[in-house]
């Protein structure tokens, strides 16, 4: 069961959330907004307010570590493309994981980095901004998508 805390966060977004466009697929929005959330804030740091996710605490592995969240946080632009957010939002979302992944790389500062950063959570709050314009994306000409192909 979950603690009031954790309710909370991930309700956050949820006047957001609803606010959407009727096209915008919102289990996908959730699962993305799930994904920020056990990276960047599913655990409460004991004896303070502050939360940490998975990603500062993989990070603590030299290199893999922040190669492997980096990856995992690829995920949420993998669906803000889907979902048709522009290219511009979908190349900030890829600024944000790098920087995630270059600063975290540091030894000891970039394990603190990485739990202040909280890059996808920066990421879902972009997605859920360009979503939010209410541009009808179903009726964008292929030209006008923005394809990611994964084999």
């Amino acid at each position: 069961m979950r603690s009031e805390q954790e309710s909370e966060l991930l309700t956050e977004f949820d006047d957001r959330i609803e606010r959407l466009p009727e096209s915008v697929d919102r289990a996908a929005v959730r699962r993305m907004q799930f994904v920020a959330y056990v990276l960047d804030e599913g655990i409460r740091v004991p004896g303070t307010g502050y939360r940490i996710g998975v990603d500062p605490l993989l990070g603590v592995l030299p290199g893999a570590g922040d190669v492997l969240t980096g990856g995992i946080s690829l995920y949420i632009v993998l669906e803000a493309a889907r979902l048709g957010v522009s290219y511009a939002t979908l190349l900030k979302l890829i600024a944000n994981i790098s920087v995630d992944v270059v600063g975290g790389a540091v030894p000891v500062a970039g394990d603190i980095f990485d739990a202040a950063w909280k890059a996808n959570k920066r990421n879902f709050e972009l997605v859920l901004t360009d979503l939010e314009t209410g541009y009808d994306r179903s009726a964008r000409s292929p030209g006008e998508r923005t394809e990611i192909e994964i084999n």
